[in-house]
């Protein structure tokens, strides 16, 4: 229902728009410059338990680049639930509930707070992610696994969190959150410290000044599953979409 409503908005409003979303796929027509990147239930294994870390997220690419986004997070939980809307349109900004928002500045590992995620695959990705997560956590003030990747980006915009990092991710995860926290003086790049564009595989998104140094012990990692043969291309692009990537 959230991607049937979502979806007919936007066909209302921008019928020429290409569309991927997570349920639907593509719809629409892919000469078109914006694609809507749709994900109508972030976190759904939390929604199923009422836990509150789950959203809707709508992020728009215009030519591959992020150019609007919206992330509406369900907070609060049984008895008390709320909502807080996070958006962002790329050069003006990154917002909560209208009001202007910024990452963190903190510069110290050792005074950060972390968040990652896994996905369902027990692989190798997997595998290196729990040691990562060892390690940050031994050397942080903590890691978090949330469960919701645009819910874990805003987190980060909104300066509560100092990153987040995850193997396996969708442009549908990844397309509102990643202009949220560039609007918000954050900075994303791939796992491996490349430049990230939205349908890689791999996301780390920071508070920007901590960045280099979460990369001394994300990068190697990654590398090292480049050398078993672990796919980092990018994951898909809608055939004959154009790009400035």
């Amino acid at each position: 229902m959230s991607e049937a409503a979502i979806l007919e908005v936007v066909r209302r409003n921008f019928g020429d728009h290409l569309i991927l979303g997570e349920e639907g796929g593509i719809i629409g027509d892919t000469l078109s410059d914006y694609l809507w990147c749709i994900d109508p239930l972030d976190g759904t294994t939390n929604f199923a338990h009422g836990y509150p870390s789950f959203a809707v997220s709508v992020g728009v690419l215009f030519r591959g680049n992020p150019a609007a986004a919206a992330v509406v997070e369900f907070v609060g939980g049984p008895m008390a639930w709320n909502t807080r809307t996070f958006t962002a349109i790329a050069g003006g900004g990154a917002f909560c509930n209208g009001q202007k928002i910024h990452a963190s500045q903190t510069d110290r590992v050792e005074q950060s707070l972390l968040v990652t995620g896994f996905g369902y695959e027990h692989d190798d990705p997997w595998a290196t992610n729990i040691e990562l997560f060892k390690e940050f956590t031994d050397v942080s003030r903590g890691v978090r696994r949330l469960g919701a990747a645009a819910v874990d980006m805003c987190h980060v915009a909104l300066g509560i969190v100092e990153a987040y990092w995850e193997y396996r991710l969708k442009p549908w995860d990844m397309a509102a959150g990643v202009l949220i926290v560039e609007e918000a003086g954050g900075t994303v790049s791939c796992m491996d410290g490349g430049k990230f564009c939205v349908f890689d595989r791999s996301v780390l998104v920071s508070n920007g000044v901590l960045h280099a140094k979460l990369l001394e012990r994300i990068a190697p990692a990654t590398e090292k599953l480049k050398s078993k043969g672990i796919d980092f291309s990018l994951w898909y692009k809608p055939e004959n979409y154009r790009t400035d990537l």
